[in-house]
Formats: structure tokens, C-alpha cells, sequence
């Protein structure tokens, strides 16, 4: 699934130490704003999703705070004499404490606990002050900024997230409503990295009444686009390298992992049956493949925000064929 962005800084060599505790800051909230967003994404029920969503936060909690972590190392080993509050260009101990890192921040979230205040010492006959005293004292005020600045955090993370517009519900709602104009309703596939072929068996066996599994649609998709290396090679533009995939490689790949299919393959497929595909998605018109195709027009629905793994094909059934089955 696809989730709103973290934003991140690209740190300055000139930044003070003040100036990257402050950053830090900020991109502590921002990653709160991002996790309340993911995490509205998840609706009840949905134990796969949930599950996901959970993975996808702690990934994006350990590398801030790796990030952060590996930033103050390098403040500390190129600290320079204008940096407030350091000793020899050091971050002091009381900082590291001060700084709230994303983990320690997101935990106070989940816990929806505020850490408690040591307790007062229980009084004594003839207690004497002793110089630990202003010592506590000073642990208590660090205590109480890290809450108050959790505290402020956590109300702008939840203004912040309440400006993110929710896209899986758009998403869903834009697909309801096209294919309810087209006398269409969702059959939901597994998201499990074979979901396009799955998809068009399910269309195949009830508009073309043809049996066949992932794994041979797999098979006669590479064997096509093989066969076919002038329509089908400028599907594999790398933009990493500029240049062209194998075909022969991809095609081996296509037939023997669960490797995502796409455009290509559903053309390849379109081909293989004769039959027009029609793909509908949200925000955008709805993209057929082979309508020269002589057989029964295959009907699936895309999805790019509502689901945890990234992108996502259904089948599209009759709609009145579904009423006429549930009666």
C-alpha cells in the first residue's frame, strides 16, 4: 500500500547542534502525522492489513531513529566551538536525555501513558537535607520538559494528520461508484504478489468458461511476450540504468517467482485469449487492452492505495449474475 511520505531533511554540514535537535524534532512529529495516517488506513477487521500497516511503522521508527542516532555521532566527532550547550563540542549527557528520539516518542503514543514523577521520599524523624536533593530535582524538570514536548508533539502530529486526506477511501469510493455505473461489483483476490493472475483466471472461468491457474497464465504470458520481443521489450525501460532489462531474464522471472504482473503481462494475456481487457481505476479513465479482440471483454478493477503490499488487481463480476447467485 502505498502511504503518505515521510519527509526528510537533508542535514546541512553547517548545522549547529541546536539547529539538529530541532530538525529532530520536527521529523519526530512528522513520523507520528505519517504512522496516525497509516494506521487510520487500517480498518477493523482487516488482520492482514493491520499486521502490515504495524510492520511498515516500526520499519520507518528504527530508521529515523538509526538516522537520527548516526547524525549526533557525527555532531559529536565534528563539533564546532559556536555550538551552544556542549563541552568540547560534544553532546552532554543531560541532552541525550532532553532529545526525544521517534521510538521513545511513538512508545508514549502506543502506551497513552505519561511517565510517572519519582515519588516523594517518605518523610523521616531528623532528615537531614542531603545533596542529592538538587539533583532529583533536576531529573524531575528533565521528566517534565520530555512530557510537555511529547505532549505538544502529539497535538500537532494529530492536526497534522487530520490534513491528510484518507486516499484509501477515495480510492474505494471512485471505484464503487464506476463500477456500479457498469453494472459491475468486486470480487476481492488474495494480495499476495500473484493477484493480476488470479484475477484473470477468476474472469476467464466465468466469461470464457475456461479452467486454468496462476502458474499457466504465468507460463503463457512469458511465452508471448518471448515470442513477441518488438511489442513487449519497451515494457522493460530500467530508469535505475537507463537501459533495457533482459526480456529472457524477466520472462524466467515471470514464470518462476511471484513477481508483480502488470501492463504488459494483462496485454500478453489479452493477446493469448483474443478478448479485450478493461481495467478500471481510480482518477483515471479506464485503460483497455486488444480491443480488436474477438472473445468475451475480461473486466478488472486496480488499486494503488488500498492495500498494505503496494498495488492490487480484483475481479470484476456481473453484478446481476452475483444478485441472481445470493437469491
Amino acid at each position: 500500500m502505498s502511504a503518505p511520505e515521510l519527509a526528510i531533511t537533508i542535514p546541512a554540514a553547517s548545522e549547529t547542534l541546536d539547529e539538529i535537535l530541532a530538525r529532530h524534532r520536527k521529523e519526530s512529529r512528522d513520523l507520528v502525522a505519517t504512522v496516525t495516517s497509516l494506521k487510520k488506513s487500517a480498518t477493523k477487521g482487516e488482520k492482514r492489513k493491520k499486521k502490515e500497516v504495524h510492520a511498515k511503522c516500526e520499519q520507518m521508527e528504527r530508521d529515523l531513529k538509526a538516522r537520527h542516532e548516526s547524525e549526533l555521532a557525527v555532531a559529536n566527532n565534528t563539533g564546532s566551538h559556536d555550538i551552544p550547550n556542549t563541552k568540547d563540542g560534544h553532546v552532554t549527557e543531560e541532552e541525550l536525555e532532553d532529545e526525544i528520539s521517534p521510538d521513545k516518542l511513538l512508545e508514549q503514543l502506543a502506551l497513552d501513558v505519561s511517565t510517572p514523577a519519582d515519588p516523594e521520599p517518605a518523610p523521616r524523624e531528623q532528615q537531614q537535607p542531603q545533596k542529592k536533593g538538587p539533583k532529583k530535582n533536576r531529573q524531575k524538570d528533565r521528566l517534565a520538559r520530555k512530557k510537555a514536548a511529547i505532549d505538544q508533539m502529539t497535538a500537532e502530529a494529530a492536526l497534522e494528520a487530520e490534513k491528510i486526506p484518507d486516499l484509501r477511501k477515495i480510492e474505494l469510493e471512485n471505484i464503487k461508484a464506476l463500477t456500479d455505473k457498469l453494472g459491475l461489483i468486486q470480487y476481492d483476490i488474495v494480495p499476495d504478489g500473484h493477484c493480476l493472475f488470479a484475477a484473470l483466471s477468476d474472469q476467464l472461468r466465468l466469461r470464457h468458461n475456461i479452467t486454468t491457474s496462476v502458474t499457466e497464465l504465468r507460463r503463457k504470458a512469458a511465452a508471448h511476450i518471448r515470442g513477441d520481443p518488438g511489442t513487449f521489450a519497451p515494457f522493460l525501460f530500467d530508469e535505475a540504468t537507463l537501459g533495457l532489462r533482459d526480456l529472457n531474464a524477466y520472462c524466467a522471472e515471470l514464470e518462476n517467482t511471484a513477481i508483480w504482473g502488470g501492463d504488459m503481462e494483462i496485454l500478453a494475456l489479452s493477446k493469448e485469449y483474443d478478448c479485450p481487457v478493461s481495467v478500471v481505476m481510480s482518477g483515471r479513465a479506464r485503460l483497455q487492452m486488444n480491443d480488436a479482440g474477438n472473445r468475451p471483454e475480461l473486466w478488472l478493477a486496480y488499486y494503488k492505495h488500498s492495500y498494505g503490499l503496494g498495488e492490487h488487481y480484483n475481479s470484476l463480476r456481473d453484478k446481476a449474475e452475483m444478485v441472481e447467485k445470493e437469491e
